[in-house]
């Protein structure tokens, strides 16, 4: 065992629901095993700040059900540099700071790196993100919950569309990853999902409505990752409706609604699991990595290689789209 007597955890970048049911984990794990725990409110910046206080197990009390961060969340521009990241460091010590656990996503993560190289600290990550963008594990805290709030979105407008025999494209997140589009327009039987891993053809998507529109099928939902390379769901309307003049067409764009909400049961027991594993891996001796869950087993990976790959999309799921939609 690594002598590990104070840990602190910081959320930073994007938020998403399980962020609580994580802290709650690394909180109640570290006190029953004797380690004060430091929760540093806005991430990065916050340790700049020296925002900074130690946690009981009564601040986690009824916070496993709610969305968001108790400990807030910042993306800090200070701390990418030099000057930045010798402030956070000095409040570390201040602190008598011994180990970090650092939930968020590839950016979280990055900024690691480049913090210990500089300084040496044990820490652990825990995947915080609802792109399910990083590689070392099967999923990642949010994603779940995202997918469900987009799928019961899409099914509202569904019924809606098909009421008004309209067209409808829904626009979800996913700036550089398209999982919560394949998976949300999977499960709603989205006729298209237009995703970054895929480069969109448009004379396609025309083509797939004409055809549509010939047999006579009222109804049509799109959903598009935002990232998707033709510049996202409204820009795609606009082609369809100079195709398709007489088409009643419409553009929805979800936005943040992914982020918010309580978290489903998947992403609560997945946040809870690597919270005890986190602090558990520091007590061992383990450090500069990210817990996941692959083939329900914990794993660890190190910062420097979740950061450089990206969980493949399975060609399957790639095919599907085109199987399904017909």
């Amino acid at each position: 065992m690594n002598d590990i007597s104070n840990i602190g955890i910081l959320t930073s970048g994007g938020d998403s629901p399980g962020m609580n049911a994580a802290i709650r984990a690394v909180v109640r794990t570290g006190i029953y095993h004797g380690i004060d725990i430091y929760g540093v409110r806005h991430g990065y910046q916050g340790m700049i700040d020296g925002d900074i206080f130690k946690m009981q197990t009564t601040d986690v009390s009824n916070i496993i059900q709610r969305g968001g961060t108790i400990l807030k969340t910042a993306r800090s521009k200070e701390f990418m540099t030099a000057e930045g990241m010798e402030k956070a460091y000095k409040e570390l010590q201040k602190h008598n700071i011994t180990a970090l656990v650092l939930i968020g996503g590839d950016g979280t993560f990055r900024g690691a790196v480049d913090f210990f190289e500089r300084y040496t600290i044990p820490a652990v990550g825990i995947p915080g993100t609802i792109d399910k963008d990083l590689s070392g594990t099967d999923f990642t805290i949010g994603f779940d919950t995202a997918v469900n709030t987009a799928m019961e979105a899409i099914d509202k407008i569904r019924d809606t569309a098909e009421a008004h025999d309209r067209l409808f494209i829904v626009e979800v997140m996913g700036r550089d990853a398209g999982y919560i589009a394949l998976n949300s327009g999977i499960s709603c039987g989205a006729e298209d999902i237009l995703i970054p891993e895929q480069v969109t053809n448009m004379d396609n998507v025309l083509d797939k409505i004409a055809s549509d529109e010939r047999r006579k099928k009222t109804v049509h939902i799109i959903v598009v990752a935002e990232g998707e390379g033709l510049s996202g769901g409204r820009d795609i309307g606009e082609s369809i409706r100079n195709r398709f003049p007489l088409l009643d067409v419409r553009t929805c764009v979800l936005g943040h609604i992914q982020r918010g909400g309580s978290p489903s049961y998947a992403d609560r027991v997945l946040a809870s699991r690597l919270g005890y594993a986190a602090v558990n891996a520091l007590r061992s001796g383990v450090t500069q990595v990210m817990a996941g869950i692959v083939n329900d087993k914990v794993v660890f990976t190190p910062f420097s290689n979740v950061i450089k790959g990206v969980s493949p999309m399975e060609p399957d799921m790639l095919d599907m789209i085109r199987v399904l939609s017909t």
